[in-house]
């Protein structure tokens, strides 16, 4: 594993501020889709679409689903390939392929294609946010990686309260491509922020793919993985269905769609300093509330969901909540990674992606079942509760093997 000093505090920062812009289009391509799946299944599904519309939106939803894919798919073995390049050479590569799934979903003429674009798309997701949170460590020290974590996703939540907004709003009204376009756009501009200001890095040459495969013998590390994944699924089994809550269970206007993810993202904006700063204090007690709170959040929002106007602070709470427990999840995945970090850190997003896929499908299923636009709620706060058990096994046994080896 290779250390380094931190930089100073001007170099630091455009360094971050590079791969907070890379971020930024990453939640866009991410969760703007969330906001569009009616368009899209007009567009691209117009058969499907005119027999039944709710049919249609559950159908669309696979291109959530199947983008998670290509994170979990992608998040390990390109991290696990790239380990031993130098680390500002991997991130270019990165947000160069991150750029061409962009482009290829604004070009894919059929649902198949956008399908298979939107998995292409997802492949360097996780790996990207794995090695800025590496690199972001190397720039500020250990005792403030939490922080550097945070400042690199900042650019995903603040894409949640500007750009997921903003993409919802333009493709409404200009066809969903537009939204996509803009992602585009961002991706370049983080390819030339990041060739300019990230540092040079060394890799580890004594690094191979099979090596690093090794960080799957670490049980910690699978307990890890399991807490993010059911833990998570909560949010995106609400945020992937929000169009509709908003919609069709609070009966608001289609232009409250907008409005409603920007109280998510302000949630989440607020949420991800909250949980970089106490990540610093304490993983596993931010780790164990965050999760108690989600499960608390979704109830509020199920129980909110018909009256529009409370719904948005429900909303706030829930992005809150949310965002909170992500900075703990990719440090706990550090910790228990040992020499593996790489990939462990690219594990994060494998893990909440997978979250994405459950949420997001089992959200479809609960609607498509006839339980209602308010049921992935009840989803939520039951995915979030297990995720607590799961988080709560995983720190007992932490404890037990220690005071055995004590």
């Amino acid at each position: 594993m290779t250390s380094s000093t931190p930089e100073s505090r001007g170099a630091a920062t455009m360094a971050l501020l590079s791969m907070a812009i890379g971020a930024f289009g990453i939640g866009m391509t991410e969760f703007v889709s969330m906001g569009l799946l009616p368009v899209i299944a007009g567009d691209l599904l117009p058969a499907v679409h005119a027999a039944s519309p709710e049919g249609a939106v559950a159908r669309a939803g696979i291109l959530i689903s199947v983008y998670a894919l290509g994170v979990v798919v992608g998040a390990p073995t390109i991290a696990a390939i790239v380990s031993r390049f130098p680390r500002n050479r991997v991130m270019i590569a990165l947000v160069a392929g991150l750029l061409l799934g962009g482009i290829l979903t604004v070009a894919a003429p059929t649902f198949e294609l956008l399908v298979l674009a939107r998995f292409l798309a997802g492949l360097p997701h996780g790996a990207f946010f794995g090695m800025a949170a590496v690199v972001a460590g190397e720039l500020l020290g250990p005792s403030r990686r939490g922080w550097g974590v945070a400042m690199v996703m900042s650019g995903l939540t603040i894409a949640n309260l500007v750009g997921v907004p903003g993409g919802t709003f333009l493709g409404q009204h200009l066809g969903w491509r537009a939204a996509y376009v803009v992602v585009a756009v961002v991706f370049a501009l983080a390819l030339v922020m990041c060739a300019r200001f990230i540092p040079a890095r060394p890799g580890d040459p004594s690094r191979s793919f099979v090596r690093e495969l090794g960080v799957f013998r670490i049980p910690q590390v699978w307990l890890t993985i399991a807490i993010g994944a059911i833990g998570f699924g909560a949010f995106f089994s609400v945020y992937s269905y929000v169009s509709t809550l908003v919609t069709e269970a609070a009966g608001a206007p289609a232009w409250a769609v907008p409005v409603a993810l920007v109280a998510l993202g302000l949630g989440m904006v607020v949420g991800n300093i909250i949980g970089g700063r106490l990540a610093d204090i304490s993983v596993p007690r931010t780790l164990v509330a965050g999760l108690g709170a989600v499960a608390a959040a979704s109830v509020v929002v199920g129980v909110l969901s018909n009256w529009s106007i409370a719904l948005m602070p429900a909303l706030f709470l829930f992005g809150v909540a949310g965002q909170a427990v992500t900075p703990s999840v990719q440090l706990r995945l550090l910790d228990v990674a040992g020499d593996y970090q790489a990939i462990g850190a690219a594990l994060n997003h494998s893990a909440l992606n997978i979250g994405n896929s459950i949420g997001a499908a089992l959200g479809g299923v609960v609607i498509a079942a006839g339980l209602g636009y308010v049921a992935p709620a009840w989803l939520g706060a039951v995915l979030a509760s297990a995720g607590l058990v799961i988080a709560a096994a995983a720190f007992a046994l932490e404890r037990r093997r220690m005071a055995l080896a004590a």
